[in-house]
């Protein structure tokens, strides 16, 4: 039987600490170091994930204890199993081998429980902690644009991760105790890209960790906007663990369990940190509090962090029994985006305003100051925006004279630094698709691509829309073929239609994260044939939208009064009238 199926009819339970069980052994450096690491030339107590090496018999214990407690899923001991974090031992040349052997221990564990009682099949989680570094705030208080890590590293050190834990035999994997989006966004990209070069796909859990009664993550990010974010592969669970005890995690759990369409689950610490920052909740108390998440039928699987041990994890299980898991709501399908706050386009939502004067081509101000490297003063303009009223910043560094990549990059880190600007979803506008890589990078949010196109070819676009979607952001989609930018009716449909079909087909996308833009061109240029364009837009808006359901429609309503640049009182009023029209024709956002 499947654990999905298992899921579907009862509430299943994942281990405890780990970590506080290794300390009831008591072991000292030398027992850390066993024969192999006698000599090395580092201290390494504490590297609790070398154990899977130098103490494996520990380690099946732990796992063992847990299984006889009733757990049905236990993790490996990895949640530092990064070379990202071992490289505090000096060990990140062993991230591998840490993580298969660990994976074998658990596998091996499970096994025997399995065979004892095959009704009850036991699972094995391979574990991928956060790292010891994020990708979103800067280790300088001085500096809010620097970053200790990159998105390429920590994307490359959990694909190792990964790796071993499923060379190990993992049934499962789990990025677990998120607290920096960004992070967890490159385990997804990394588990994503080894799911395609194994030719199969594990079920993915994930964990965030709310940090405290703002109920956020420590990058600043609501629960709604963590699971927007998140949310673009598929995922057998989402989560909390860690950081708050149960009684703290209630309200936060209960607002994801509201909007997450795959199964929840919940493992807090044995309540908060004593005065010596010890978890010293009983497994009584403790246990009350699951009951009742499971009887307010919010979760599907529940467990222990922080303090939690095999005592714990029995009384849980002998709470739950019998109560029936939470069933998965159906959530209305909407175009969702991120910052540190959701935005959801509903049908009742009015027009979405894209600001676009952090854009090196559509103002002179904001160009002079990225030009002269002024980028502090450039964020006043972002946030001129947000007070504006912009519901979604637009932000392009395309300048024959800028390194694009390194400005975009650049710029998103301070963007990123100030929670004013941050809270809305950025859109990554760029005529160079190396740009737009750079600045979804840099975002932990659900992003907007702006854009990509069949002007290269359907190869082209497709491998292009594979990495949007790796990436989990949102893209415009340009009317634009092998033949050029489309300017009638039947040339937007047909390339949007086409565009549509590859891109749920094939690529995976959902259709809410598709942004059509038919393409507004200038009217009263003096040439006959452009008279028709406005109108061509907004017929070709209302056949797309019946055409391609679920897709926003976008575009550049400056452009229809190119013709009267300097005259703003007539390009206000065109503006205006343009889209009354295109809105009631189903156009939902604009530049």
């Amino acid at each position: 039987m499947s654990i999905q199926d298992i899921l579907q009819q009862r509430i299943m339970v994942i281990d405890g600490a780990m970590g506080t069980m290794i300390q009831q052994y008591r072991l000292d450096e030398q027992g850390y170091r066993g024969e192999r690491f006698a000599d090395w030339h580092t201290d390494v107590k504490g590297n609790n994930d070398l154990l899977s090496i130098t103490q494996p018999g520990i380690i099946e214990a732990i796992h063992k204890a847990y299984l006889e407690a009733g757990a049905d899923i236990i993790e490996t001991n990895t949640f530092n199993g990064t070379r990202i974090s071992l490289a505090d031992y000096d060990m990140q040349e062993l991230a591998y081998e840490i993580n298969l052997e660990a994976a074998k221990i658990a596998r091996r564990a499970a096994d025997a429980f399995t065979a004892k009682t095959p009704g009850k099949p036991r699972f094995v989680a391979g574990a991928l902690g956060p790292t010891n570094k994020t990708g979103s705030i800067s280790p300088d208080v001085n500096n809010p644009g620097k970053r200790g890590v990159s998105f390429d590293q920590l994307r490359d050190a959990y694909y190792e991760q990964a790796k071993g834990l499923m060379d190990g035999g993992a049934d499962l994997l789990l990025v677990e105790t998120i607290f920096d989006t960004l992070n967890a966004k490159a385990a997804l990209f990394a588990i994503d890209v080894l799911f395609e070069e194994y030719g199969r796909r594990l079920p993915v859990m994930i964990s965030g960790t709310i940090t405290d009664a703002s109920g956020r993550t420590l990058s600043g990010q609501t629960v709604e906007a963590f699971w927007i974010s998140i949310s673009h592969i598929p995922l057998l669970s989402v989560g909390l663990n860690c950081a708050l005890g149960a009684k703290e995690m209630r309200p936060h759990l209960e607002d994801l369990s509201a909007v997450a369409d795959c199964f929840v689950s919940a493992y807090p610490n044995a309540g908060l940190p004593n005065e010596f920052g010890e978890y010293d909740q009983p497994a009584e108390e403790m246990r009350d509090y699951i009951r009742e998440f499971a009887s307010s039928g919010f979760v599907n699987i529940i467990g222990g962090c922080c303090g939690t041990t095999p005592g714990h994890i029995r009384l849980m299980s002998e709470a739950v029994e019998g109560l029936p898991p939470r069933q998965i709501p159906k959530v209305p399908q909407y175009t969702m985006l991120s910052g540190l706050e959701p935005l959801i386009i509903r049908p009742d939502t009015n027009f979405v305003n894209v600001g676009e004067r952090t854009n090196v081509t559509g103002s002179r101000k904001f160009a002079r100051l990225i030009k002269s490297g002024d980028f502090q003063e450039a964020l006043s303009v972002a946030q001129h925006q947000v007070e504006g009223g912009a519901q979604v910043i637009d932000v392009n560094m395309d300048e024959g004279l800028l390194d694009s990549e390194k400005a975009m990059a650049e710029f998103l880190h301070l963007v990123m630094s100030e929670p004013e600007i941050a809270k809305l979803p950025i859109m990554i506008d760029s005529s160079k698709f190396s740009v737009i890589e750079a600045g979804l990078k840099c975002v932990q949010g659900k992003c907007v691509v702006n854009s990509i196109s069949m002007k290269e070819g359907e190869e082209a676009f497709i491998r292009q829309a594979k990495l949007v979607r790796r990436y989990g952001a949102a893209a415009v989609v340009m009317a634009f073929d092998e033949k050029g930018q489309a300017d009638t009716i039947e040339r937007k449909v047909s390339i949007c239609e086409r565009a549509y079909k590859i891109l749920t087909e094939k690529v995976g996308f959902k259709p809410q994260d598709i942004i059509f833009d038919p393409n507004i061109f200038a009217v009263a240029t003096g040439i006959e044939a452009h008279n028709e364009y406005a109108i061509n837009y907004i017929e070709a808006t209302r056949q797309i939208k019946q055409r391609c359901p679920g897709a926003m429609i976008s575009g550049g309503v400056s452009n229809i009064s190119f013709s009267f640049r300097g005259n703003n009182v007539v390009r206000e009023a065109m503006h205006a009238a343009f889209l009354y029209h295109a809105i009631q024709a189903g156009m939902d956002m604009g530049i």
